[in-house]
């Protein structure tokens, strides 16, 4: 990096060094480093590097750190660029204009669904060198940013966003306030760093870790507000009441009177709204083709248990709800349209990606005692958890036992280890395996149920993964973030596994 540094002392312009470097600081956002945190390893390593390398292509990347860096990493920058300026190592002209950037507008571009926001903020240089960074923020993904990058055709980028919603009914492009935007940008950077850290597919652009130091720092330019980012249609945080006024309210409508199950009915519609509450940033009444495919598709054949009534239902009474939810958002009726057609279109697709655990051999009595709050996405860490539940031990009638209650959940791991009674330290052992035993239930912290199916997939036994989670455990104390690295580190189980 230090001798690619070297472009910098070439070029003219401030703005083609930051992005250049932001690209480089980039190369390692959203990793993770064993026994480490990546941004103080290499970021802070890079400072400490080029400090000591100090030639002109050193101090030129240490004044664009001192710009784009993480907090630390500018201040280790900005002490190093200062002690090197003081021993006349030459810099480009133009590094005395690095981030002396001010605003010049902020406008957004967004769906009548409240799907998603082009941010468009422009900058220049004391009037020279304008540019706009471009944000692009999912809500359908939690308000996160999906992808960004940075144009200097500034007048053509404002004449094409608003020549498209001009000619689009389903688009809107308006000017916004500066600190409206710098809260919005602000909430959906923090987003997508949260979402990016999980494991899982990428969720942001292949282009968005370029662009992501440049962004940061272009974001702390605008000025600081109170105002809270607005997502079209957002709503004040509902409580267990309003949610289920909501639902009272809709099962009581005209666009609900044809569905022929109201059990069933009202089930669903707890989760409609429980998703648009939880998931869509408190707006269960926002529609859109989008939000119903994911919904359907995605997050209730993942979270949620229904029963085959339920499933039967579910396309009808989401139909029903977008006809109810669209007048009291103000959504056109081409986009009604466009939304029932999604509904019935998924209804085929859904009846494919659902699927009910009994429909494998599973007793639905079994999996509510391991689903009592429904969510699905915890059957198969809880299973592992807790694989005796039906039969008999001895005299305990193990389908009498709730894995739920902490009383009963001791009996079942006693049962478990009805072969290790003689071991000398077996109250404390098994004190350990319900500590284990409780974060799996409820997937705390996520990366432990990652280790175990890691290790399980090597084909090592139930019992060795729970007392290699254990051991970790026991070693790492209560240390949340040092507990996660560590299971992330796991890649296989020792010869001699710990006990």
């Amino acid at each position: 990096m230090l001798l690619a540094a070297r472009e910098l002392l070439a070029m003219r312009s401030p703005l083609d060094a930051e992005l250049m470097v932001s690209d480089m600081l980039g190369a390692w956002w959203g990793k993770r480093l064993r026994g480490g945190d990546v941004e103080h390893v290499l970021g802070e390593g890079l400072v400490d590097y080029a400090a000591k390398a100090g030639t002109p292509a050193a101090l030129t990347l240490l004044i664009s750190i001192a710009y784009l860096g993480t907090a630390r990493q500018a201040a280790k920058a900005e002490g190093a660029a200062l002690a090197l300026m003081e021993s006349d190592v030459a810099r480009p002209r133009w590094a005395e204009r690095v981030g002396a950037v001010k605003p010049a507008g902020c406008y957004v571009s967004r769906d009548v669904y409240g799907d998603q926001d082009t941010v468009l903020c422009t900058f220049a240089y004391n009037g020279e060198d304008t540019h706009a960074l471009v944000v692009v923020v999912d809500y359908n993904m939690g308000g996160m940013a999906r992808d960004a990058w940075v144009s200097s055709q500034v007048d053509k980028l404002l004449e094409q966003a608003g020549a498209e919603a001009a000619g689009n009914p389903l688009l809107r492009f308006e000017e916004i306030e500066p600190q409206q935007a710098r809260a919005l940008l602000e909430f959906a950077m923090k987003a997508a760093a949260a979402a990016h850290g999980r494991k899982g597919p990428r969720l942001v652009s292949e282009g968005y870790s370029a662009y992501h130091a440049f962004a940061r720092a272009r974001i702390k330019a605008l000025p600081p507000g109170r105002m809270r980012p607005a997502p079209a249609h957002a709503e004040a945080p509902y409580s267990r009441d309003r949610r289920a006024m909501l639902a009272a309210e809709f099962l009581a409508s005209d666009a609900a009177e044809n569905l022929s199950d109201p059990s069933a009915a009202s089930r669903c519609a707890d989760h409609i709204i429980d998703y648009g509450c939880d998931r869509d940033l408190g707006r269960p009444l926002r529609v859109s083709p989008a939000k119903c495919e994911t919904f359907l598709l995605d997050w209730l054949p993942r979270k949620v248990l229904l029963t085959p009534a339920e499933q039967d239902a579910m396309p009808h009474v989401l139909s029903a709800w977008v006809r109810f939810a669209a007048p009291r958002i103000g959504l056109p009726e081409q986009g009604v349209r466009a939304t029932l057609d999604a509904v019935w279109e998924a209804m085929s697709r859904f009846t494919e990606a659902y699927r009910d655990p009994t429909t494998f051999g599973l007793d639905r009595a079994l999996v509510e005692r391991l689903l009592p709050d429904g969510d699905l996405s915890a059957l198969a860490r809880r299973a592992f958890a807790f694989p005796l539940l039906q039969g008999m031990r001895g005299s305990t009638k193990l389908d009498l036992l709730n894995p739920a209650d902490d009383a009963d959940r001791r009996i079942l791991l006693e049962i478990d280890h009805a072969g290790e009674l003689d071991r000398p330290d077996l109250e404390e052992h098994l004190a350990w395996h319900e500590e284990i035993a409780g974060r799996l239930w409820v997937g705390d912290p996520p990366q432990l149920w990652e280790a175990a199916q890691r290790l399980i997939d090597l084909g090592h036994d139930r019992h060795d993964v729970l007392h290699v989670l254990i051991e970790i455990a026991e070693r790492i104390g209560d240390h949340p973030g040092e507990l996660a690295a560590a299971l992330d580190d796991i890649a296989d189980i020792p010869d001699e596994p710990p006990m």
